[in-house]
């Protein structure tokens, strides 16, 4: 399986694809990314600008590529991605893709003869609300992990420079109303 994307989303993803035993790699740009995703259980995790990224996920994959891929991110090129590191018969969950400027352009074999199935979610129903909810506050999920920074509420406009400008080690941005400093 492979993960496009490590913020985190893509970083919870990892977390549950560990639980259910499968091997994965992960991509992301930012190296602390790639090293959270190592922490939380992918075997592998590459930067997708380099070269030879599917190269590498088929020589771990005995030369067949991923049989599954969560694009957990949204950039140019991620989708079509997804499809070159996958093999025939894939399944690609598209997560990030929400915007209706996003377009993204495949090849018709790819998805027709490679007998890919490319699917979409944004939510979940109630009974797996319920599941994750259980996850997270039984701490079974590291979730504390991925937040990265703290602001009181006075200092709200510094979360919010932060949360469109982000650092290197940016993950999630909580604002604390019932934080003084």
């Amino acid at each position: 399986m492979a993960i496009l994307g490590q913020g985190p989303i893509g970083l919870m993803f990892t977390m549950l694809v560990k639980r259910s035993g499968a091997t994965m790699v992960a991509t992301d740009t930012m190296p602390y990314r790639r090293e959270l995703a190592l922490k939380f259980g992918a075997a592998a995790a590459f930067d997708p600008r380099e070269t030879g990224l599917e190269e590498r996920i088929r020589e771990m994959t005995d030369g067949r590529g991923a049989d599954a891929v969560i694009v957990a991110a949204s950039a140019p090129g991620i989708v079509e991605q997804a499809v070159r590191c996958s093999r025939p018969g894939s399944r690609i969950l598209l997560f990030a893709q929400t915007s209706h400027q996003e377009r993204v352009e495949l090849s018709g074999a790819d998805i027709c003869v490679g007998e890919r199935t490319i699917f979409g979610s944004y939510s979940a129903s109630i009974d797996l609300q319920k599941e994750s909810a259980d996850l997270v506050f039984s701490g079974a999920l590291p979730v504390e992990d991925l937040i990265s920074h703290r602001f009181p509420l006075n200092q709200i406009q510094a979360g919010i420079h932060l949360a469109l400008h982000p650092e290197p080690k940016s993950l999630k941005i909580i604002v604390q109303p019932q934080r003084l400093v």
